[in-house]
């Protein structure tokens, strides 16, 4: 693969010059949905779906991108000094955006550099191809300048950071966390609030993680995903009024119920109370895991689907008919939405001998249901961000 990406890379550029490949993956989070701006914990992990750079150094400030999943716009060209956000970049404003956050950090890109992507996560999907990008980029930066001090940690809270100042989408740092740091058969178990993190290991005796891929696409800058951001920081300041607390990720389901009524609006309520819940499962869901129960992780799985259908609301009928049609299926120990949400992806732990089933049935179900089909993919967990 390698190898035709480059043969690639110099019909568009030329041949010659030291030419660089990079990867980093997508992922897909098993539970601890919109609790990564909350404070709480998450459990998402890498996968091998991810997105290729390769990379040539420059002697000007120019910058030429070119993706092969985008081919019909050709080369994308800008400089170094032109790190502004233009909607005729296109998808470039992502690798611009952890350009533009390097230099505000101090570290400076000393020339430009001609780059080719491509990414076999589907777009829109859930799976965090933006994030993927971002990290990509940061450790293509981090390799081409020299920043050895620049630890992968950090690598992924200037890809949030350009996400949420430059292109707009205020994501939390669950995403970009677990393109850098993820590790092959292992889940992160990340407070978001603290940064502290453990891997877990994902053994799921007899079972598969399915994914489901609605093809209804989202855009979580355009969607109501900062809007439920603001109602949990208006919930919070509510809160804090009674309670000496600094996120929702730090209440009890208990101490919850105890004050919720200090939160005046009954829609900032609910969104609140997904946030607590929520931090709660994802908790006892790794508890779970490490004792081999499995059955009761994929109950907290389908509980966090309900909680995020009718608390923060944030799927859709597509959705909704994926993951009913799942949690009734024999062999299905849990399914839920996976990922921002408004669209995208579910997830499920599939028995091995339920999973052809699975995509049989739910594949021909669901097309004569929404008139489209679904994509499935039967995955593998992956390492972090790394340089081929």
């Amino acid at each position: 693969m390698k190898e035709r990406f480059i043969q690639k890379f110099q019909e568009l550029y030329g041949k010659g010059g030291g030419i660089r490949a990079y990867f980093a993956p997508g992922r897909v989070n098993l539970i601890g949905e919109h609790t990564d701006y909350n404070g709480g914990h998450v459990f998402p992990c890498a996968l091998t779906l991810g997105t290729y750079g390769i990379v040539r150094d420059r002697e000007d400030r120019k910058l030429r991108f070119y993706s092969m999943n985008f081919e019909s716009l050709g080369i994308i060209e800008t400089s170094l000094d032109d790190l502004v956000p233009d909607e005729a970049a296109n998808w470039t404003n992502y690798p611009k955006g952890v350009m533009w956050a390097f230099e505000k950090r101090g570290y400076k890109l000393a020339h430009g550099m001609d780059i080719l992507i491509y990414g076999n996560i589907p777009s829109g999907s859930g799976l965090s191809s933006s994030a993927s990008l971002e990290v990509l980029t940061g450790l293509m930066l981090k390799d081409t300048f020299g920043f050895e001090n620049l630890t992968m940690v950090e690598v992924a809270l200037i890809g949030q950071d350009a996400e949420n100042n430059f292109n707009g989408c205020n994501c939390g740092i669950m995403d970009q966390f677990a393109s850098a740091m993820g590790k092959k058969d292992h889940a992160i178990f990340l407070d978001t609030n603290t940064l502290n993190y453990e891997y877990a290991p994902v053994i799921l005796k007899d079972a598969k993680i399915v994914i489901t891929n609605s093809k209804v696409k989202h855009s979580l800058v355009d969607s109501a995903y900062n809007d439920r951001r603001n109602e949990c920081e208006t919930a919070l300041k509510e809160l804090q009024a009674e309670l000496p607390i600094h996120s929702l990720g730090e209440l009890t389901q208990e101490e919850f119920e105890l004050h919720k009524e200090a939160i005046k609006d009954p829609v900032r309520q609910r969104r609140a109370k997904h946030a607590v819940y929520e931090n709660q499962r994802t908790i006892r869901a790794v508890e779970a895991l490490r004792e081999n129960d499995v059955e009761l992780f994929g109950r907290l799985m389908n509980e966090s689907h309900q909680s995020l259908k009718e608390d923060y609301q944030v799927s859709c009928r597509e959705i909704d008919i994926l993951v009913d049609m799942a949690q009734a299926m024999p062999g299905v120990l849990g399914s839920r939405i996976t990922g921002g949400g408004f669209g995208g992806c579910t997830v499920s732990i599939v028995r091995n001998d339920a999973v052809d089933g699975f995509i049989s049935q739910i594949g021909k179900t669901y097309q004569e249901k929404v008139g489209h089909e679904a994509e499935f993919y039967v995955v593998d967990i992956g390492d972090g961000a790394k340089i081929i």
